[in-house]
């Protein structure tokens, strides 16, 4: 309507007033009701055109959608084993900072798996303080071989010595007899060495691998028992939770209540304009929105970025073959945007669907030297009707609340 009467103003008032005051035809006389499409019929026919014309200019370059929502994703409260809740820390609705407890499962097996734990680490100190004590005992008794080893060693340094002296008091029976003494003495001390080498690898080795298998044990039974206590991930509002004590919580059920960040669907919107403005619509574009949760209200955005595909474009894995006739609605391109200004969707609940309007600018263009005077004058044409998409904009927004709740019935 709007575009209606400002291309009258250029078309039918000329053509009006050049039929009243230059051949003076008069209202109610030459020009009647009847004769009036015959009278004006050039003011007319151009007064359709270039409305139409001016419609199409006004929504290709500064398009404008109703499907304009403040999208946001909660986090379902879900611990990650079932169990039956031993207590609640928070009531229906609670905002909560990250790390904040909600509720606690029964953890008695979990402790009891903590403590078994907890005993292993015990024993494996003790077995460490146990082969410390061999060392010693190991010790002793290299000692022990190595001096029984070196006084039959003299012992039988000395028979040898008298035997080769051919003294008769030494035979050569006994003196073999101390040789196999000196080498199962030295036999001994090879023993007690390995006895003792056997000791340090135990000691070095293999207790260090048991104890850090049971502390590993020790920290897997206490995740397992911190488990059972669920707590908040991230800072937000708790949201239908009616989760008490003594139900039982499983995570392939249905979540306990579910978590509202706390920036959700507070940053900006997501838009879907036609595929027709796929051409148009540009990062950094510069566009206004009217939203039904706070009405009266225009709130300056920009476009952030526009996704490159389309969404009823997907294919899912199935058995059947897709048929592009079962896309009956085309997708549409969608676009987020964000505040201009910080603190501009303040006030605006997350998920409000809003009216948004994005508009063309040529500014940059006007600087360039070779540009020439019909595309110069193009350009600000395309600049300038988008007033009238933002006056329109306007009257949206003052008249989405009778419309809301008179018209539409929703009270």
């Amino acid at each position: 309507m709007i575009e209606l009467l400002l291309c009258s103003v250029v078309t039918i008032l000329p053509d009006f007033l050049y039929r009243r005051f230059v051949q003076g035809k008069r209202l109610g006389h030459e020009l009647t009701l009847y004769s009036i499409w015959y009278e004006l019929r050039y003011g007319i026919t151009a007064c359709l055109g270039l409305t139409v014309l001016l419609l199409t200019l006004i929504l290709y370059f500064h398009p404008s959608t109703t499907s304009a929502v403040s999208f946001y994703r909660t986090v379902p409260i879900l611990p990650e084993g079932s169990g039956r809740v031993e207590e609640v820390f928070v009531d229906l609705q609670h905002d909560l900072k990250a790390g904040d407890p909600i509720f606690r499962l029964d953890s008695s097996s979990q402790e009891a798996a903590l403590l078994t734990a907890q005993k292993r680490v015990a024993e494996v100190d003790a077995a460490i303080e146990l082969a410390q004590t061999e060392l010693a005992g190991a010790d002793a008794r290299i000692q022990e071989a190595e001096s029984a080893y070196r006084q039959s060693t003299d012992e039988l340094a000395m028979r040898t010595e008298l035997l080769n002296r051919n003294s008769g008091t030494v035979s050569e029976r006994e003196v073999e007899r101390l040789q196999n003494v000196v080498n199962g003495r030295q036999a001994a001390v090879a023993a007690a060495l390995a006895s003792k080498q056997t000791v340090q690898v135990q000691i070095s080795t293999l207790l260090p691998a048991q104890k850090a298998s049971a502390e590993a044990a020790l920290d897997q039974a206490q995740v397992e028992l911190d488990k059972t206590i669920v707590r908040a991930g991230i800072d937000g509002r708790l949201e239908q939770f009616t989760l008490r004590k003594g139900d039982i919580v499983n995570p392939f059920m249905r979540s306990a209540g579910v978590l509202v960040p706390e920036e959700a669907g507070r940053s900006g919107l997501v838009a879907g304009f036609s595929q027709l403005e796929a051409q148009v619509i540009r990062r950094s574009m510069v566009g206004e929105v009217t939203c039904i949760s706070k009405p009266l209200t225009i709130i300056p955005m920009v476009v952030t970025s526009v996704q490159e595909l389309i969404a009823a474009g997907q294919v899912q894995a199935s058995d059947r073959l897709i048929d592009p006739q079962q896309v009956v609605r085309p997708g549409t391109i969608t676009v987020y945007m964000e505040p201009l200004y910080q603190g501009g969707f303040e006030g605006v609940p997350p998920g409000s669907s809003c009216i948004a309007n994005v508009y063309t600018s040529n500014h940059d263009r006007y600087a360039d030297p070779d540009l020439g005077t019909g595309t110069w004058l193009f350009l600000h044409v395309i600049d300038t009707v988008g007033v009238v998409h933002a006056l329109i904009l306007r009257i949206h927004a003052l008249l989405l609340p009778i419309q809301t709740l008179v018209f539409s019935g929703e009270h």
